[in-house]
């Protein structure tokens, strides 16, 4: 009976050692493994492809960048690569914003205050556009001449404003207005800073929208939007710009969420909307888009695959007595994460630009291939904040 016992064992043995341990079962289950563990949503796998894909795309930009150097020389790629450059300071805030490695600059920012009289909380924006800097909105005004007794079209030529640009010119002085208007009756108004907020966000898409569909122009932009007062900082996000806050005991405080198509949310209302995503260098919306909102982009909004709906988020000041605030676009956060970014800046900001400059020219060294903008604000409780 032993022996018997044995010797089955002893074949099952053998049949497993045949079946399972021969190098393309082993392969097989491995790719098997793997797609279970990426596909059924496991964060730490996705957190990994994430820093290794960020990784690669690094050492391109790097080596890159040393091929150049070589046949250029180092002056004249810098030139180059930062061909469109803008800074800003006034008060407590600075920006500084770099084309970097791309062909065109699409990022934009804008800065509102008004600190003497208060009749408006702050507003602070970065958007991050992205279809190329092409013609955007075609206003095509129609005039006419009469010419050999024929009444003939004579087509204005169009103007050229990128998505990021446009938003930039409306949304800023929109949200303005509606907050004047707000304040001088805020006791007995049904409107709050979160409702004005989604309301000219929401507004200004479907006019980018109208006019982007007449154009066929697909062209789009990301838009990060803060609003600072005495107490509260409120800010309303859609697509991959990030906002984060250093509290009065240096953590890195989360101001937004970026909207990705491979986040379980984002990927269920895809999918609920008949959409799809795939891979293409990163995870993108019908295998186009890399973010899952924004602002324009009108064939994936006709398709409802994409949205401009905004998270908004409302923080304490008290509570938190910040001492600062980064506002970016991607470009940043290609190379720094959220604590890296908050660790280097409260080291830098005696800086002429509070660190703005110095981090993003870090992001570039590291590798970066986007445009980069930073926007640093610093709060009134921060023993090294101008009087504002």
């Amino acid at each position: 009976m032993i022996e018997d016992t044995m010797t089955l064992l002893s074949l099952l043995g053998r049949i497993m050692r045949y079946f399972l341990l021969r190098p393309e079962t082993l392969f097989l289950l491995c790719i098997s493994l793997a797609l279970w563990s990426y596909f059924f949503h496991t964060d730490e796998v996705k957190t990994i492809v994430k820093s290794s894909r960020d990784a690669v795309k690094m050492v391109k930009g790097k080596v890159a960048e040393i091929m150049q150097n070589d046949r250029l020389g180092g002056l004249d790629v810098l030139e180059a690569e930062f061909s469109k450059t803008w800074e800003f300071k006034s008060h407590n805030v600075a920006v500084y914003s770099i084309q970097g490695r791309r062909d065109h600059m699409e990022d934009r920012f804008e800065v509102l205050t008004d600190l003497a009289n208060k009749t408006h909380p702050s507003i602070f924006g970065i958007f991050d556009g992205h279809g190329g800097e092409v013609p955007l909105i075609r206003f095509r005004l129609i005039a006419t001449r009469v010419q050999q007794n024929k009444t003939l079209p004579s087509p204005v030529p169009p103007s050229s404003l990128t998505a990021a640009e446009y938003v930039k010119s409306r949304l800023p002085e929109a949200l303005k207005q509606h907050l004047q208007e707000y304040e001088k009756d805020k006791e007995n108004s049904a409107l709050s800073y979160q409702t004005i907020l989604e309301q000219q966000i929401l507004s200004i898409d479907r006019e980018m929208l109208e006019k982007l569909t007449v154009s066929y122009d697909e062209a789009g932009t990301t838009c990060l939007i803060a609003l600072l007062s005495d107490k509260d900082l409120t800010v309303a996000n859609v697509g991959d710009s990030r906002g984060v806050l250093c509290d009065k005991d240096g953590n890195a405080i989360p101001l937004s969420h970026d909207h990705k198509p491979y986040q379980l949310k984002e990927r269920k209302r895809i999918k609920r909307a008949g959409g799809f995503i795939s891979f293409n260098g990163s995870w993108r919306v019908q295998g186009i888009l890399a973010m899952s909102r924004s602002l324009g982009d009108y064939p994936l909004k006709n398709l409802n695959v994409v949205i401009p709906d905004p998270d908004i988020l409302t923080f304490d000041l008290d509570k938190l007595q910040p001492e600062f605030m980064i506002l970016a676009s991607d470009g940043l956060w290609d190379a720094f994460s959220n604590e890296e970014a908050v660790r280097f800046i409260k080291e830098r900001l005696d800086e002429p630009h509070f660190g703005a400059k110095s981090i993003v020219l870090q992001s570039f060294y590291r590798g970066c291939p986007d445009n980069i903008t930073v926007m640093v604000v610093k709060f009134r409780n921060s023993s090294k904040t101008e009087e504002q």
